[in-house]
């Protein structure tokens, strides 16, 4: 029987009204959104069911509004039963992973990407910096050009490995600028500018790295219970030290999604499950492999088509 990996979506994926199904429905889900609430000490369960949207994209909102959404979720399907060989996020969704392998509390978890957030919007000036998708482009030739523009002054780097043929670049607005003007030199057909405050998974956020490492210090970190897959490595870890440092060089370095994916199919998983709004990481899955069963635990709904599907394996 092939093996099950249980993934968590980033910044991007969320969504007005998110788990709020699952919140009505369902007490171990209902009970995230109170400690959310009050750890944070605003009810960011109002922002998450009611909006404002423009309040909800804000990445100090975001952030922990989509950490609650997913581990909602999470918690409400574990009463199932079903537990995953392997677990694993995108950037943001790291942390909702963790909180999955029992790695860190939800509580702490849930702080922690708040000041995250805010950190990450402090770093660089608005309209300062960017990120684009880049479609098409070899993966060597697009870091190769990144360097290229570097060097010329405009900082501009690799941000997240995405899928094949889908690489998103972060760094200074004119760097990234000028690797949309030079796509094709590296193969790709264009790229897309980003709706995001800031040069994420760039050497830009080291100053937000710096001070998410003394917010990290302050917290508790278990050992994995299932193994994480990191987005730094692209390798499992276990150990809650290397976990922490871990999660301060994220900030900054690029997220190895293709990568991680493909350690996990080497290792036997041909279930994947997202939890949280959208299909965004299913989809990038369905790129790197088409022959894996992908599902969406996305409201109360997707539970009984998921639990049909996985019974009957």
């Amino acid at each position: 029987m092939g093996k099950t990996a249980f993934i968590f979506p980033g910044q991007g994926s969320q969504a007005v009204g998110m788990a709020k199904d699952a919140y009505e429905a369902i007490p171990a889900a209902k009970e995230v959104f109170r400690q959310a609430d009050e750890r944070l000490g605003f009810a960011l369960s109002t922002l998450i069911f009611e909006g404002p949207d423009t309040a909800l994209k804000q990445t100090s909102n975001t952030q922990p509004a989509l950490l609650t959404a997913s581990i909602a979720l999470h918690e409400a399907f574990k009463e199932t039963g079903i537990r995953p060989d392997y677990v694993a996020g995108h950037s943001l969704g790291e942390y909702s992973a963790l909180v999955a392998s029992g790695v860190l509390a939800f509580e702490d978890a849930v702080e922690i990407v708040r000041a995250r957030g805010e950190f990450m919007e402090q770093a660089i000036p608005d309209g300062q910096g960017g990120m684009a998708a880049v479609l098409g482009a070899d993966r060597e030739a697009l870091a190769a050009l990144c360097r290229d523009i570097t060097e010329a002054g405009h900082l501009v780097e690799l941000a997240n490995i995405n899928c094949p043929g889908q690489i998103v670049v972060s760094g200074t607005k004119e760097g990234v600028a000028a690797v949309a003007e030079r796509v094709k030199e590296a193969g790709g057909k264009r790229a897309i500018t980003l709706e995001v405050s800031g040069p994420f998974h760039s050497s830009l956020m080291k100053e937000a790295a710096t001070k998410l490492s003394g917010k990290l210090e302050a917290v508790a970190f278990s050992e994995a219970q299932i193994p994480v897959v990191a987005n730094v490595t692209a390798k499992p870890v276990h150990e809650g030290n290397e976990i922490r440092q871990l999660l301060v060089d994220q900030v900054y370095s690029p997220v190895l999604w293709e990568d991680s994916v493909a350690w996990l199919l080497e290792q036997g998983v041909d279930t994947f499950i997202e939890f949280g709004p959208g299909s965004v990481l299913t989809g990038l899955v369905k790129k790197i492999d088409k022959t894996v069963k992908l599902y969406n635990i996305n409201s109360l709904e997707s539970f009984a088509s998921v639990m049909e599907a996985l019974e009957a394996r």
